[in-house]
């Protein structure tokens, strides 16, 4: 990869070849008098099996002062990411699908996972948010569309740890600073992601919020109708009847009572 100066502060260009990766042979600008420093310093995981599209991105990342590590495979991956503040995760891995390694890392507590991967149908989107992780990004990508969702991210993940209130609709009980949901003194274990949604409709109870409102709370960007009626289902589900989230047809959902 030849390095020059003047287009990293854009973004890093999109793949103009015909193989999977993110990256391809390309030119990189830096120009020393335009470098900035990251409001915040992450320490973030990149877990990339791919050389040509790892070496950019970390650079990348630490030109900004992020403290970046990078492992190549999915076991590596829940080895590592203890303590990171934030989980690149491609799922093209050569050991462990990149979907598991989601799920695991999400099943065990609140790590920030962002998708960086070739899969880019909208049912690899939907699984992908579904497996726990908090936004999806296709290849190619731009790097600064990168950094605006990995902020994005991260911003939601504070506001959803920083709020120590109990909601309690009758047998219904949301947790905000431990994250749980229980129901009749019953833990119910939601995803990241469900918690979210539902703790967003339980905080405005009289309110019906809106489809374009959950989206850009919970998920940050519109993805698909699909995306929320696939957490919805899962969340009356886990809850043991539809009652508990009403659909109000052309508007938006809102917290019930069964």
């Amino acid at each position: 990869m030849v390095v020059r100066s003047d287009l990293m502060d854009r973004h890093l260009p999109e793949a103009s070849g015909t193989g999977r990766a993110g990256w391809t042979e390309m030119e990189v600008s830096i120009p020393r008098q335009s470098v900035r420093s990251a409001p915040t310093v992450w320490r973030i995981l990149v877990v990339e099996n791919s050389d040509e599209d790892a070496e950019p991105l970390m650079k990348g990342l630490q030109r900004y002062g992020h403290r970046v590590e990078r492992v190549s495979g999915g076991i590596a991956a829940l080895e590592a990411y203890g303590g990171v503040d934030l989980v690149l995760l491609d799922l093209e891995l050569p050991d462990l699908d990149g979907l598991e390694v989601c799920r695991q890392i999400r099943a065990a507590g609140d790590t920030a996972v962002i998708a960086v991967t070739a899969r880019g149908t909208e049912l690899d989107r939907v699984l992908g948010l579904q497996a726990g992780a908090d936004d999806y990004l296709v290849k190619p990508y731009g790097f600064q569309e990168l950094l605006a969702r990995m902020e994005a991210v991260m911003r939601r993940v504070h506001m959803s740890t920083a709020d120590p209130s109990v909601i309690v609709r009758g047998p219904l009980c949301i947790d905000a600073a431990a994250r749980q949901v229980s129901l009749d003194g019953r833990r119910v274990d939601v995803t990241r992601k469900e918690f979210d949604l539902l703790y967003l409709l339980a905080a405005q109870p009289d309110t019906v919020v809106s489809r374009k409102m959950i989206m850009q709370t919970v998920w940050g960007d519109v993805w698909s109708r699909r995306t929320i009626d696939t957490h919805i289902s899962s969340l009356r589900g886990k809850l043991g009847s539809s009652d508990w989230i009403r659909n109000v047809r052309g508007v938006g959902f809102q917290l019930g009572y069964a």
